[in-house]
């Protein structure tokens, strides 16, 4: 088992050594702390001129969050969003949720720096984790648009909002900059970066490496990552720039075991899978249990999950004429992924009654997006075409085991294989937009619209499930705003937009239902649209400035898919069709900027989705008209204080989440909950030959509150009388970091 981190001799040991080092620097630096004090950097909650809800994080709030934590995690506070996790880092895909506005994680639409990373799930088919991407602290920006992403988005599944990261160029000086951070459960994390700085007044280039190894919060195993992330920018002529990437990632990830209400209360917050105890897994795959165990499905042996990637990418960026500017990326993604699971259902062999079940995953994707401006008097035109070809296959396999043994590598050779599909999938999309200012610059108005084709011709090589091809398409999806300046420091903005969510090839599409549900099915499977509406307000005041927005959201033709079984046996799901889902909500976000050093953020958010109908399982009719969407809280509340001197630094935050249901008749819910977290050090200009010199302490969970964090991890049902549906993770224990970094 690993060992936590004790609180109270970390805080005193970081106090002791900042204070050491105050007192050095307060002679010789005061003058300069004081000349670089201003107004604490928060994020930037204006976007102002949009026609849209629109937020950016900037580098800031990235670099004083804990090192390797995932954005999605730093962007929790935003009105709207709703992030879970079951570890520290916000970077475990298995237990990873993200949602804004009710929309889940996989009918919203992600990019870095443009290039498409899918919907981010865990069996992901076009894409792969921001946390796989790239390393955090090479990310410098993130935009959120909650309501209705860019028309240039290269998304196929954004029915709600996107969220864009941008990476940090390299630096024009030539810089090392590295890392180190320690903490709970023997967390090590090393970052490394190299700028060469300006080469011949026209290259630069960057090259990082990260290592992190931690053990889980609960349980045997570990959470390991190694990256590199390499980066070159050329420019040429009157501002133009070839840029050119490669990022690598090979993550292995131990995992914690899915609960339900009923084992909570059973077996408590601290219960996980058997490992190492492999008497006891084998006992219990016999039907022989222990303690408070009662079935098969209380623990397994273990379970963890792999993946590698490499994503590469070439971006020409041209401005042709001082008005036209157009700019053409070609990106690689391919990736091979295993998720293993012990399970007692498939015997080795007489002898052993446990395998290695997987789930594996291999992407091939290639694409090219070509995007133009053109500045013609008071409009500027934006268009541009985005093409892709994935191939992707998934199989359903089973390894032979003997005994205890570090199986956390890719296996070879299955005794047993239930299914195998491949999937080609192609997409085009078009954009076309005209942004026109008016009044001068006072009144500007948007219109435009996207054309979207994704073809899936899905192959069964292996088992029953279904083959076939699908086409998701749609000629004209529009979307217009405006944005009305009352005053210098106050606007109204306003946009409609209407978006589809192609079919989903893979584990959890409608090809992983049998080819016999999926035939008398396919007449009727439609893809799923959204009609979305944004009316707002954005005020700046000497002290405080933030933000008012209503908002609506239709669904059509919304798809569930309906767990039918235990995860780890792995029957195929039910995708019925629910019709409509309507959404209503407000959210407000308002920064005050008590002083030069003190800040004090705030947002709230209320959000009332649900089903307008029922649906048919087979011929039971389920109820589910007027229930709240699963999984969606209404309540969402984020408070942080800031403290920043120019030398000290500080935040103390906290979010509430309210109560969430975890079926689709709302019979079982989780309770709503806080978590507090803090983060806080010391900047030194420079140390001997080190300079912007940092110390810092970050704690999650501050009262190391117990709550139930992340819902569905095995899907959502229809019901849960008892309290037994398997699909509920625990969030991780307070849990305390030290990071020293610096250049050099």
């Amino acid at each position: 088992m690993s060992q936590r981190f004790p609180l109270k001799p970390l805080c005193l040991l970081v106090l002791q050594a900042l204070a050491i080092h105050a007192h050095a620097e307060e002679a010789a630096d005061s003058a300069t702390v004081a000349a670089v004090a201003g107004p604490v950097q928060t994020v930037e909650i204006t976007g102002r001129g949009q026609s849209r809800q629109v937020q950016n994080i900037n580098k800031a709030d990235l670099a004083e969050a804990l090192p390797g934590t995932s954005p999605l995690k730093v962007l929790d506070k935003l009105p709207g969003v709703n992030f879970q996790s079951a570890d520290p880092f916000g970077a475990y895909e298995w237990s990873t949720s993200f949602s804004l506005r009710g929309f889940s994680q996989s009918q919203l639409g992600f990019t870095l720096d443009g290039i498409p990373l899918g919907d981010m799930s865990y069996a992901n088919n076009n894409g792969l984790h921001i946390s796989r991407a790239v390393s955090s602290e090479n990310i410098g920006r993130v935009q959120v648009s909650q309501g209705a992403g860019s028309l240039a988005t290269a998304s196929t599944s954004n029915l709600g909002g996107t969220v864009q990261f941008f990476t940090l160029a390299p630096s024009d000086e030539r810089a090392l900059t590295v890392s180190q951070t320690v903490g709970s459960d023997s967390t090590s994390r090393t970052f490394a970066r190299v700028d060469t700085g300006l080469i011949g007044g026209a290259m630069k280039a960057s090259l990082s490496g990260t290592r992190q190894r931690s053990d889980k919060t609960k349980g045997e195993g570990g959470q390991d990552q190694d990256q590199v992330n390499a980066r070159f920018v050329f420019n040429f002529g009157e501002s133009n720039s070839l840029t050119g990437f490669f990022n690598y990632s090979d993550r292995k990830e131990v995992d914690y075991q899915d609960m339900s209400k009923e084992m909570l209360g059973r077996l408590g917050y601290d219960w996980d899978n058997y490992q190492p105890d492999w008497q006891r897994a084998l006992n219990a795959a016999r039907g022989q249990f222990s303690g408070n165990v009662t079935s098969l499905d209380d623990a397994y042996y273990s379970a963890g999950g792999l993946r590698k990637d490499n994503l590469s990418g070439l971006i020409l960026d041209l401005n042709l004429t001082p008005s036209f500017n157009l700019k053409t990326t070609g990106y690689h993604h391919d990736n091979k992924g295993e998720g293993h699971w012990y399970t007692p259902y498939v015997a080795t062999n007489a002898a052993n009654p446990l395998s290695i079940r997987t789930t594996e995953y291999r992407i091939n994707r290639n694409g090219i997006m070509a995007d133009a401006t053109w500045e013609a008097g008071n409009h500027t035109v934006t268009f541009g075409a985005w093409g892709e070809r994935s191939d992707h296959t998934g199989t359903r396999a089973y390894y032979a085991v003997t005994g205890p043994a570090d199986t956390m590598y890719y296996l070879s050779n299955p005794f047993q294989i239930d299914w195998k599909q491949n999937f080609i999938t192609t997409t085009s999309q078009f954009y076309l937009q005209d942004s026109l200012a008016l009044m001068d610059g006072k009144l500007k108005v948007n219109a435009g619209f996207k054309s979207m084709s994704v073809d899936i011709a899905a192959r069964n090589i292996i088992g029953n499930r279904a083959a076939g091809k699908l086409t998701a398409e749609k000629n004209f999806l529009p979307q217009v705003g405006a944005n009305y300046a009352l005053s210098a420091d106050d606007e109204i903005f306003a946009s409609a937009a209407k978006n589809m969510r192609a079919h989903q090839p893979g584990v959890g599409g409608p090809f992983s239902q049998t080819q016999t549900a999926y035939d008398a099915g396919v007449g009727n499977l439609k893809p799923e649209t959204s009609t979305n509406i944004d009316l707002g307000y954005r005020f700046k005041r000497d002290a405080v400035q933030g933000s008012l927005a209503v908002y609506g959201a239709r669904f059509d033709d919304r798809q569930l898919s309906v767990a039918t079984c235990a995860g780890i046996v792995g029957c195929p799901s039910t995708f019925v069709n629910v019709g409509k889902v309507d959404t209503r909500g407000v959210e407000a976000i308002a920064v005050w900027k008590i002083n030069r050093q003190i800040s004090w953020f705030n947002s709230a958010t209320y959000n009332d989705s649900k089903y307008k109908s029922d649906y048919l399982d087979g011929t039971t009719l389920v109820q589910v008209n007027g229930k709240q969407v699963a999984g969606a809280p209404k309540t969402l509340f984020s408070t942080e204080a800031s403290y920043d001197s120019g030398a000290w630094f500080a935040r103390l935050g906290g979010k509430y989440t309210g109560k969430r249901y975890y079926t689709y008749t709302n019979d079982a819910s989780v309770d709503a909950f806080w978590i507090g977290s803090l983060s806080a050090g010391y900047k030194l200009k420079s140390l001997g030959f080190m300079k912007d010199l940092s110390l810092q302490v970050n704690v999650s969970n501050l009262f190391d509150k117990q709550y139930i964090s992340t819902v569905g991890t095995n899907g959502f049902q229809a019901r849960d009388p008892n309290g037994t549906a398997q699909t509920l993770l625990t969030g991780a224990p307070r849990q305390v970091f030290l990071t020293l970094s610096g250049k050099l």
